[in-house]
């Protein structure tokens, strides 16, 4: 097979204006991520542990909701499916996604389910960084009501039907169930891609556009150890025969990332600019984000890899949930 040619940076540019025609459905499971600052005084007499005095405290939409956040800061429309609580920290996180210019209308808050939440406690003494000490976990319990899964299906159909792309941000929450996996089957069939991005079920998304694991995702999910020789490659062509997906977009940290399609010698994009990274959280939700913005607006799946590479490479610049913004990627993407 020949060497495929991919496109250059400045034509990967020039796509970047189409976005603003573009229309993504993000569902998947939205979590609020809080974060509390503080600085650290002393030892607690009631237990070896330090004291923090609370100085401010910011909340970030998290999960799916920072997949949708980088979509709409690339300048894409973008709506939510998904869930949260009918309780404040569900409010503040809608609110949040509207700020940054989602569509919230399909984002459903669900009474007495507790929205998905992150908080991490970041402290430090008297003129120096706030680092992270603590991060404590609040995860819905149960599966979702069968008349809420009902009402989110409906909503991922009709909105679904009228977009470029889909994107599915699994974090296992349970937002993205077996009728939803189907139904997302349906719209690909239909002819609208769709990505998925699942941190514990990728082997559950089969039929699909494209799928991102990382490299440990992509170990366990074909269950081919990377350690081989050749071993990256044996893997993705073993889960792209699992999955029948068109696309596997495989991240790998500081040596970039890899595109693996069948029939197709795999595309290997070294990790783009030459600054270490500061913090990673959140880069697999940019990746995925770049990417589907990339696909729907251009249909080329390379393309959209160079624009999800370099869109990776400055997101983990930032420390935290962050998001790149299509004025950062046309800086960057300029000859």
């Amino acid at each position: 097979m020949p060497a495929q040619r991919l496109p250059e940076l400045a034509a990967v540019a020039a796509m970047l204006p189409a976005f603003a025609g573009t229309e993504v459905v993000v569902v998947g499971d939205f979590v609020a991520d809080e974060y509390v600052y503080g600085e650290t005084e002393r030892i607690s007499r009631e237990a070896p542990v330090l004291i923090v005095r609370y100085e401010a405290s910011e909340l970030k939409a998290g999960g799916a909701g920072n997949a949708a956040q980088n979509l709409a800061s690339l300048g894409v429309r973008v709506r939510a499916v998904g869930v949260v609580g009918e309780d404040a920290l569900g409010a503040a996180l809608r609110d949040e996604l509207e700020r940054g210019g989602v569509d919230v209308s399909g984002l459903l808050p669900v009474k007495g389910r507790a929205t998905e939440a992150k908080t991490r406690i970041l402290a430090g003494g008297r003129s120096t960084r706030r680092q992270q000490m603590l991060r404590l976990d609040r995860s819905p319990a149960g599966p979702l009501p069968a008349r809420v899964e009902r009402r989110l299906l409906a909503e991922l159909r009709r909105a679904g039907r009228r977009a470029a792309a889909v994107l599915a941000s699994d974090y296992g929450s349970g937002t993205v169930g077996p009728a939803a996996i189907e139904l997302l089957r349906r719209l690909k069939r239909g002819g609208v891609p769709v990505c998925v991005d699942s941190r514990y079920a990728l082997r559950q998304f089969s039929g699909l556009t494209m799928v991102k694991p990382n490299e440990v995702e992509l170990e366990a999910a074909s269950g081919v150890s990377l350690e081989r020789p050749g071993g990256l490659e044996r893997a993705a062509r073993a889960l792209l025969r699992r999955l029948s997906c068109e696309i596997l977009l495989v991240t790998r940290g500081r040596h970039g990332l890899s595109v693996f399609r069948p029939g197709e010698r795999p595309v290997h994009l070294p990790a783009h600019g030459s600054q270490d990274a500061v913090d990673v959280t959140g880069a697999g939700d940019t990746v995925a984000a770049a990417f589907t913005a990339g696909l729907a607006a251009s249909g080329d799946p390379l393309a959209a890899a160079l624009l999800a590479n370099v869109a990776g490479s400055l997101q983990v610049l930032k420390p935290g949930t962050a998001t790149v913004s299509q004025a950062e990627l046309l800086a960057e993407l300029a000859p």
